[in-house]
């Protein structure tokens, strides 16, 4: 079986090179960024399934009609579909969660459900990383192992969310005076690096960057 891996985050690149390095009787083929994936002749290698885990640009309509494209979510769809899922959730106060595979379709985040296993939010954000490349490696890998079943999802309990700017990470006055200390927390450990740090503005129009925090008591 051909397998064409498209990513360009850390996580989902170490899924693919687990994957690859683990199951030689497939075909890897591993595009890690998207001018590579533009400029790709899926002709010639012609898959039987394209991974897009992590990826955050939209599809064409033409690939994901032709292709068995699949996507890794981490968030228990139809909940919190759309951007930044990790950080929308983490913010309301998530902490028990799951990790999605599902076939990617025209709609965003709605295609049918092929696994899903649980993903712990709690800790910082690299710990909930380390979980969700050893969850994606094992589902997929049972995936490709397996048969392929589906199942729709219920889109009465669909929530939608939007992805977050890097202004988004500043905390405010207004959060600082009237927010309490574990929404404060959790703001700040959802935006540990690789992501636009939260931060707080100075007198002099600087950045002061927090990168982690505790809560004392």
């Amino acid at each position: 079986m051909k397998i064409l891996c498209v990513g360009y985050r850390d996580w989902a690149l170490n899924i693919y090179n687990k994957l690859h390095n683990s199951m030689p009787e497939f075909d890897f083929e591993i595009i890690s960024n998207e001018k590579d994936f533009n400029s790709y002749n899926l002709e010639s290698f012609s898959p039987e399934i394209i991974l897009f885990y992590g990826w955050s640009s939209i599809i064409p309509k033409n690939i994901t009609e032709k292709y068995n494209c699949l996507m890794l979510h981490p968030s228990a769809l139809p909940k919190y579909r759309g951007g930044s899922p990790l950080q929308n959730q983490i913010i309301d106060g998530v902490l028990d969660s799951k990790a999605t595979i599902f076939k990617m379709t025209n709609e965003l985040d709605a295609g049918d459900i092929l696994a899903a296993s649980d993903l712990c939010l709690r800790g910082s954000i690299g710990e909930i990383f380390n979980q969700l490349e050893d969850i994606g490696f094992e589902m997929t890998k049972e995936i490709l192992l397996g048969d392929i079943k589906y199942q729709k999802q219920d889109n009465s309990l669909a929530t939608h969310h939007q992805r977050r700017s890097p202004e988004l990470s500043e905390l405010t006055l207004e959060e600082i005076l009237n927010m309490d200390a574990m929404y404060l927390y959790n703001k700040i450990r959802m935006l540990g690096d690789p992501y636009p740090n939260a931060f707080i503005r100075t007198r002099d129009g600087k950045k002061l960057l927090i990168k982690c925090a505790e809560i004392e008591g």
